[in-house]
């Protein structure tokens, strides 16, 4: 793998029009040609998949996948760090595949590469964790409730983070004796999931158990109705997590739903004004705002707005944006037209509402400049909706009870951030705003493999995924009891 524009050799020959179901097989669909987002030379052309698709592979994951709940739990562990590993040693195309696939800069794919890595190995250190406990029951000589996988799990992941959102439920569900049929959104299918098949190949992984079906919509609705497959994990727009639901919903499967967010950095007027801005560019800017967790409302008081403002807009100014491998940029490229003047078309109306451009707001094709918006309200496009972009956007304040009732204003409810010299006051502050995970003293982007990462509200449907969590969320109990002799009953 010393090429940039390489996979595992092996992999190669059979790259062209296929989807993954243990091996390289060609997809009903055709083709699905996939472009690099900041030069839109084609990159690859990878097979498109279709719900027929969907129906043949899960025959053969519901064959392989209780082999695999019996294989002894460090058989399993095993592998999950051999494909860590594996991970590790082909970083450098990972990462070029990451930055040419999403527009990524270099440090964003190096995030996603260790965060995954982390991710395998985390899941196999939860197998030597307690997933079982002794029940009492009436007139029985053993009672105990186990942790059983759900069988069969559907992934669908979004194009922003692919291998971060897609491997942070496929290692957990894979660990607990899951077989997974994971669909990676068309924009990013090698990076969200081909990319991984030869190192799973490798370590050692039975066919049938990782599968990949780069798709489209009905791809998966097929994961949501098709009968076998028993669990969820859904990551994307709300929009879409909502339909996503709904169908799930009707088949009775679990849904884990990972959504949107506009997320509060709030700013207390003793915080460290330098910290501070470079908190909130960070939260703002990092992958050209293309991130659930961004702060999309920088909330300032009003005794500090003035300088902070000025100084934001200077580092706005000094973040590049263009093609991530040509050089040092800290931008990239939005990830598509579509979204690249959905962008602008949100910027516009907002300073036509009143908003002020300090910094940014003149797109060049796909690359939008980091933008700076004060004087934000609400009722502003900005405010209102997520950005999906790089736009910070300043909204002043005067007291604790405006910046919280910002904070909470709206439908999601995801992360927060509060930056202040005060601890206990930012604690204060802080319980009373509605969110899934909240930072004190730091921005609203933090996101680490054993920490349960989820959101509340139009966020998520409350579960969680990392750590602790993706026990409850890819097993569920399975009370059993043993007795010496059946009882004789009444009837």
């Amino acid at each position: 793998m010393d090429q940039m524009t390489g996979i595992p050799p092996h992999a190669e020959p059979h790259w062209s029009g296929t989807l993954y179901d243990g091996t390289f097989s060609p997809a009903s669909g055709g083709t699905l040609i996939v472009y690099e987002k900041a030069t839109g030379a084609e990159l690859a052309a990878t097979g498109l998949a279709t719900a027929e698709d969907v129906t043949r592979v899960t025959e053969r994951a519901a064959a392989a996948q209780a082999a695999w709940a019996a294989t002894p739990a460090a058989e399993r562990a095993a592998i999950l760090r051999d494909v860590a590993a594996r991970l590790e040693a082909n970083w450098d195309v990972a990462a070029a595949w990451i930055m040419r696939e999403t527009g990524g800069v270099r440090p964003k794919a190096d995030f996603e590469i260790f965060t995954v890595a982390a991710f395998f190995k985390e899941a196999a250190a939860m197998l030597d964790e307690p997933h079982y406990l002794e029940v009492q029951a009436t007139g029985a000589a053993h009672s105990y409730a186990q942790r059983v996988p759900h069988g069969l799990v559907g992934i669908i992941a979004p194009f922003n983070f692919p291998l971060i959102l897609s491997m942070r439920a496929v290692a957990p569900a894979l660990a607990t004796g899951n077989a997974v049929l994971l669909k990676p959104d068309p924009q990013t299918p090698i990076s969200g999931g081909l990319i991984m098949a030869p190192l799973f190949e490798a370590a050692g992984l039975p066919p049938g158990l990782f599968n990949v079906l780069p798709g489209g919509a009905d791809v998966g609705e097929a994961l949501c109705r098709e009968p076998r497959i028993r669990m969820i994990a859904f990551t994307g727009s709300t929009a879409a997590g909502r339909k996503v639901g709904a169908l799930a919903g009707e088949h009775l499967k679990k849904t884990s739903l990972e959504l949107g967010g506009k997320n509060a950095l709030i700013v207390l007027p003793d915080a460290d004004l330098e910290l501070a801005v470079s908190a909130a560019s960070y939260g703002a800017f990092l992958h050209q705002g293309q991130i659930c967790m961004a702060s999309g409302r920088i909330l300032v008081h009003e005794a500090i707005a003035d300088a902070f403002a000025a100084s934001l807009a200077e580092h706005a100014a000094r973040l590049p944006a263009g093609d991530p491998m040509s050089g040092q940029v800290a931008l990239g490229p939005i990830i598509n037209q579509r979204q690249a003047e959905r962008v602008h078309r949100l910027v516009q109306e907002s300073m036509a509402a009143g908003a002020k451009l300090l910094a940014g707001g003149t797109p060049d094709g796909l690359f939008y400049p980091a933008t700076v918006l004060d004087g934000v309200t609400p009722g502003m496009a900005v405010f209102e909706e997520e950005v999906f972009g790089p736009v910070a956007n300043i909204v002043r304040f005067s007291t604790e009870d405006e910046a919280v009732a910002m904070a909470n204003a709206g439908q999601y409810g995801l992360s927060a951030g509060i930056i202040t010299a005060d601890i206990e006051r930012a604690k204060a502050v802080g319980a009373r705003i509605r969110t899934g995970m909240l930072h004190i003293n730091d921005q609203t982007v933090v996101h680490e493999p054993h920490i349960p990462f989820g959101g509340v509200g139009s966020s998520g449907n409350g579960g969680r995924i990392g750590g602790p969590a993706n026990w409850d969320e890819f097993t569920q109990w399975q009370w059993v009891t043993v007795k010496d002799t059946p009882p004789a009953y009444p009837f």
